[in-house]
């Protein structure tokens, strides 16, 4: 049937542009594209717009500052909901704070450790080699903190999203009201740049809502500024070596270049420039 369907519409097709000539064809055309038109105009989600990210320059680095300023952030705010399972204390020396801030931070946290001699678990306080702690012990306990919305780790989410800075950016500011005829369901609240628009975390940022220690206003944006870059480090510890290693390799590159060069000239010149000669014989 779907032949004879197809073989059917194929011949109707066929009859209309024989008949009617290229002004029928030209409206089948214009047809087509105005549903495709439609399809792509019934998307329910803003994509983010492209940000200048410092950072992401051939030639630029993290700025540590943010870095310190972003963890605040996450401490603050982000860590009640949101886990780092893959980040260490002590990845983080050198870059958002010292060995001794760092331990004394970890002290104030107990983690479960064990088994003990006896073969039972215990508490103890965290060192620089343990992760940052999780708000939850297992995935069923943050799904029934949060109305069965299990908060994602964010220790990856820069890679996990298409343009991972823009798309968190325009995120964390692009809480608003639901426009005329958007109806919210109780526990949701209104984003443009989520698909759906519908999302279950509430507005996390505000502003004064986190006092930086080196006086940086904190306003919405510079938070989400710092939060961003921050977790931009998180998913790319390595960019700033990477791009070291790049500039070596390719000033290596070079010098080997214009070293086979010279190499090249100084072994074939000698046959390049002689003359020779032939002689007949007597």
């Amino acid at each position: 049937p779907p032949r004879h369907c197809n073989l059917t519409m194929a011949s109707r097709l066929r009859s209309v542009v024989n008949r009617n000539g290229k002004t029928a064809f030209a409206a089948a055309v214009a047809a087509t594209s105005s549903a495709t038109a439609v399809t792509f105009l019934s998307d329910d989600v803003v994509h983010a717009p492209a940000f200048s990210w410092e950072h992401l320059g051939v030639f630029s680095s993290y700025d540590c500052a943010a870095l310190r300023r972003g963890f605040q952030v996450y401490r603050q705010v982000c860590a009640t909901c949101h886990s780092l399972e893959r980040i260490h204390y002590r990845e983080l020396v050198g870059v958002t704070h010292t060995t001794d801030e760092l331990i004394e931070m970890a002290s104030e946290v107990d983690v479960v450790d064990g088994p003990n001699d006896e073969g039972e678990m215990f508490e103890r306080p965290a060192k620089l080699t343990d992760t940052l702690p999780s708000p939850y012990q297992n995935d069923e306990q943050g799904r029934a903190a949060n109305g069965g919305a299990l908060p994602p780790d964010l220790s990856l989410m820069v890679k996990a999203r298409h343009n991972g800075q823009d798309y968190l950016f325009s995120l964390l500011t692009g809480y608003c009201e639901p426009p005329a005829g958007k109806p919210m369901m109780a526990g949701l609240y209104y984003n443009p740049y989520f698909p759906g628009g519908a999302i279950a975390m509430p507005p996390p940022l505000s502003d004064g809502g986190v006092e930086y220690e080196d006086g940086t206003p904190s306003t919405i944006s510079q938070q989400a500024k710092d939060v961003v870059q921050f977790l931009n480090w998180c998913a790319e510890p390595e960019a700033d070596t990477r791009k070291k290693d790049g500039g070596t390799y390719l000033a290596v590159i070079a010098f080997t270049m214009l070293a086979t060069g010279y190499y090249k000239r100084f072994t074939w010149a000698p046959y390049k420039t002689r003359a020779i000669s032939y002689l007949k014989p007597n």
